[in-house]
């Protein structure tokens, strides 16, 4: 673990949702050891589908990857003493426990700076620890209705296939996730001026995390747009159907354009001089996506990618969970690794979305069973 860059840090996590959970697994993934401090049943994401076989959540097997697993019944005095010692070798701490909990179980930012000055106290919540909304409950598709983003899904090609459907939340946890990548950098700054300040409290709002994503609907709010599904497109690219499948594709820069339209063979219309200027690409846009689609739909996925990524034109395959595991390109990346799951084998898991030192990182072990690890300062 030599490029782990967090080797020798120490994080304990209280999670109980996606957001603290993955800000966790980000930690841990680049070197942490990661301890969850769960409730006697088990933190709920334990029993959060999809299962890949009966009981077992592979949502968990992915949030807990590398983790130990300490049960604190913070009801009762013992498992208060047994999370205090987590924290008192700790660096960090992760939690999601609702607002209104805190005070009676002694995890309030005043009761947790006091016993432990240097620790970096990190809140994880769909709206905040402080403000109107701070009470507030939400699932994950209610985080990405009110970052906004919701309303603008589905959008492009979507739409116009299927222009009378409601709009869909992304699949998965998306705005959750985004909460824990906030989570996990505003640990790590306030880790990088512990040493001058002490410990801090980071105050992380899932769905402030969720606005910053779609920060081009917010500047466009600014100048007199508002941006909707129906409109919110790619003018031409985006989404495109082949003959066997879809490819995404972008070309923003001048010399991107230019290798589409020798991708396309230079046809007459591309040619046009008017269509030098960016900005009459833009207004033309539907033009073009006819013509692009026109041409992509007698030829293969694989056939225009390797031509036109030769001519530096941005596209990728759409491609299927199985595709993913068998590419050349995620093999040499290193981005899943076997890991084993109790319960259900040995399975190829995403590790990180991120190098160090031009390696990936490697994952310690799958998810732990529940309570298996005791403290040094416990043994």
């Amino acid at each position: 673990m030599s490029n782990a860059p967090l080797t020798g840090l120490r994080v304990v996590a209280r999670a109980s949702g996606v957001a603290a959970a993955y800000a966790a697994r980000l930690l841990g993934t680049m070197g942490a050891e990661l301890t969850l401090a769960e409730p006697p049943q088990g933190t709920p994401l334990r029993r959060e589908p999809p299962f890949l076989t009966d009981g077992v959540s592979a949502l968990f097997a992915y949030l807990a990857a590398g983790a130990r697993s300490r049960v604190c019944d913070l009801q009762g005095e013992d498992g208060r003493a047994t999370l205090a010692a987590l924290l008192s070798e700790a660096d960090i701490f992760i939690d999601d426990t609702p607002v209104v909990e805190r005070a009676a179980l002694g995890l309030d930012e005043a009761s947790l700076a006091a016993k432990h000055p240097d620790l970096v106290h990190v809140s994880v919540l769909p709206f905040g620890a402080y403000g109107p909304k701070a009470d507030w409950k939400a699932e994950d598709i209610n985080v990405q209705h009110s970052s906004s983003e919701g309303n603008l899904l589905p959008n492009g090609l979507a739409v116009e296939m299927f222009p009378d459907r409601p709009p869909l939340k992304i699949y998965g946890h998306f705005g959750e996730m985004q909460g824990g990548i906030a989570a996990a950098l505003g640990a790590l700054s306030a880790l990088w001026a512990r040493d001058e300040v002490g410990g801090q409290f980071v105050d992380i709002a899932s769905q402030d995390a969720g606005l910053a994503v779609g920060a081009f609907a917010i500047q466009r709010l600014g100048d007199g747009s508002i941006e909707h599904r129906v409109e919110r497109s790619f003018r031409y690219g985006g989404v495109i159907p082949c003959a066997d499948g879809y490819l995404e594709m972008l070309t923003l820069e001048q010399r991107q354009w230019e290798g589409l339209v020798k991708l396309l063979g230079e046809p007459e219309w591309a040619l046009d001089p008017a269509l030098e200027d960016s900005l009459e690409r833009s207004r033309r846009g539907p033009e073009l996506n006819r013509h692009i689609r026109e041409w992509a739909l007698t030829r293969n996925v694989d056939e225009i990618v390797e031509a036109g990524q030769k001519l530096s034109v941005p596209l990728a395959r759409y491609k299927t969970p199985a595709e993913i595991l068998r590419d050349p390109q995620e093999r040499h990346r290193g981005l899943f690794q076997p890991v084993e799951v109790d319960g259900a084998g040995m399975l190829d898991m995403l590790v990180s979305p991120f190098h160090f030192d031009g390696k990936p990182l490697p994952l310690r072990s799958g998810p732990p069973a529940l309570g298996e690890y005791r403290s040094k300062v416990e043994a």
